[in-house]
């Protein structure tokens, strides 16, 4: 069980489309979190700059950011948001962390990494049918191919290595079923908000 200190920040990583972000609305409708998507925090940047808002170009973002300002910079700039209105919320949940400079973030915080997961056949399959982007229509080996490219370095430590991230985490989420609800009731025991 985690202690209920440590919850107050809470960050979320894991692969696409294994239920992060239901994980950060289910805190944020639920339990009265600020629930903060990094990956948007890239895209209104990527927009602001006019540039196509792409996975290459959210990685190439992420990682110059990283460069200018430190790996954990994305973390920092979450809590940053949070602080300015921290008396309406309970705590701090964001999403996607993808490098483990912003894994040691949060524990540097005194924060939770959750990491979330699913069969890849799964997740495929809910990227697949959301289709948010013109990103999420691949085929499945792109797709795979797309998150081994994510998994390690593959430049400096700045850029992505989300099986470094993986090796931090605090607490692993399971997500391999299509039962929403069942999956947040799941998620509430683990966290220990039952």
């Amino acid at each position: 069980m985690i202690t209920s200190n440590k919850l107050e920040i809470i960050g979320l990583a894991g692969t696409n489309g294994s239920g992060k972000d239901t994980v950060g609305e289910m805190l944020a409708e639920k339990h009265g979190y600020l629930f903060v998507s990094v990956s948007d925090l890239l895209r209104v940047e990527l927009k602001r700059r006019g540039l196509p808002i792409e996975r290459e170009n959210l990685r190439t973002l992420s990682a110059g950011w990283r460069r200018e300002s430190g790996l954990g910079v994305l973390v920092i700039k979450a809590v940053e948001f949070y602080e300015q209105q921290k008396a309406n919320y309970k705590g701090i949940v964001m999403a996607s962390l993808r490098n483990p400079g912003e894994a040691d973030e949060i524990h540097k915080l005194g924060g939770t990494l959750v990491w979330v997961d699913a069969d890849p056949k799964v997740r495929y399959n809910r990227v697949f049918s959301r289709q948010r982007t013109a990103e999420d229509r691949k085929t499945f080996e792109q797709f795979i191919a797309e998150e081994q490219a994510e998994m390690q370095h593959n430049g400096d430590e700045a850029t992505l290595n989300m099986s470094a991230v993986k090796d931090k985490a605090d607490i692993m989420l399971l997500n391999d079923g299509n039962d929403i609800s069942a999956f947040k009731k799941y998620a509430e025991k683990v966290l220990n908000l039952t």
